[in-house]
């Protein structure tokens, strides 16, 4: 079951934001267009922009206006999360995607960071449509955090000694922000309450930290096919993430030597003994255990909210993010 399916009031909304979505990929220039249309039409769960309908809704959002904004704000995030993809492919130098080509692959490096620019003044293009000063304040900063996530993950590429705190605030920067920009704006756009805003807001930010602990996980513990992208990525690039802080408190010596020397050259040459490292010990445990925690936070921070079907959803949201295999 797909996520949006998970309440049947959220699923005619949610179409619309598809419809909405790829009705505003129309570029004058057809490249701009294919590439658009390609990864925005890869298969994504549309996690981000589902969190806007269910925030939004939450907060009695619907039959206060008759712009449909909720649904532009949905394919807002969306279209800047999928903005930050294909930076993202680019400078991972990754080349597959939800079991896809990256789009970096097929049609190179110049042209994926130049259609993810579309992408991101299309996301503005939008929310001046929408016409409120606050929901572009929190946007545009999320996309700043955003941005120096990224880089801030790439100063730490390569480095063993990176901190559980430091790794934290990579994660914070380039995933949890989008997330919690979503529920905020999704609050911020149904006039709720201080209150209710900040619920939503800590709700998408811990939901976010979860999402991200799991990613990590997978990238060693799933196949290609159920994560739609390379076994070891991270390890590869030279990420260091919390699998792998934890495998190296926890490993013997000349097991923490091979991970050390694995994070500083790259590459997949240990692949297989770094994979026996991180399962031996319990580092996946570990990981996950932080995951269910930040799990949990999310669901607490929702005391603020009415009881509805929105809300009970947005708990099944957060359960499933830490059980998830793709």
């Amino acid at each position: 079951m797909q996520p949006h399916q998970l309440n049947s009031q959220i699923e005619p909304q949610f179409e619309k934001v598809n419809s909405f979505i790829i009705n505003h990929l129309g570029s004058n220039v057809p490249l701009v267009e294919k590439i658009g249309h390609y990864i925005v039409e890869s298969g994504g769960k549309r996690f981000r922009p589902l969190l806007v309908l269910l925030a939004c809704n939450a907060c009695q959002y619907p039959g206060k206006d008759q712009q449909n904004d909720h649904i532009k704000l949905a394919a807002t995030i969306e279209f800047i999360h999928t903005a930050t993809l294909l930076h993202d492919d680019v400078v991972d130098n990754s080349d597959l995607r939800r079991g896809k080509d990256t789009a970096n692959a097929k049609w190179g490096n110049a042209p994926s960071v130049l259609v993810g620019d579309f992408l991101y003044s299309r996301a503005f293009q939008i929310m001046v449509e929408i016409g409120k000063l606050e929901i572009m304040q929190v946007i545009s900063h999320a996309t700043n955090v955003i941005a120096e996530g990224e880089v801030l993950q790439l100063l730490n590429s390569r480095n063993p000694d990176l901190s559980e705190a430091d790794y934290m605030k990579v994660i914070i920067g380039k995933t949890a922000m989008l997330f919690e920009a979503a529920t905020e704006t999704g609050a911020i756009l149904a006039d709720a309450s201080a209150d209710e805003r900040q619920a939503l807001k800590d709700y998408g930010r811990h939901l976010g930290i979860a999402f991200q602990l799991i990613d990590d996980v997978m990238d060693y513990l799933s196949s290609a096919a159920e994560m739609g992208k390379n076994t070891g990525d991270d390890l590869a690039e030279g990420k260091v993430t919390l699998p792998l802080i934890q495998a190296m408190k926890e490993a013997a010596p000349e097991q923490r030597k091979l991970i050390r020397r694995a994070i500083r050259e790259g590459g997949l040459e240990d692949l297989t003994p770094v994979l026996d490292a991180v399962k031996a010990t319990n580092a996946i445990h570990y990981t996950q255990q932080q995951a269910r925690h930040q799990s949990q936070l999310a669901i607490d921070s929702l005391q603020a909210i009415k009881d509805s079907s929105f809300k009970e959803t947005l708990i099944t949201l957060a359960h499933l993010a830490v059980k998830r295999t793709s």
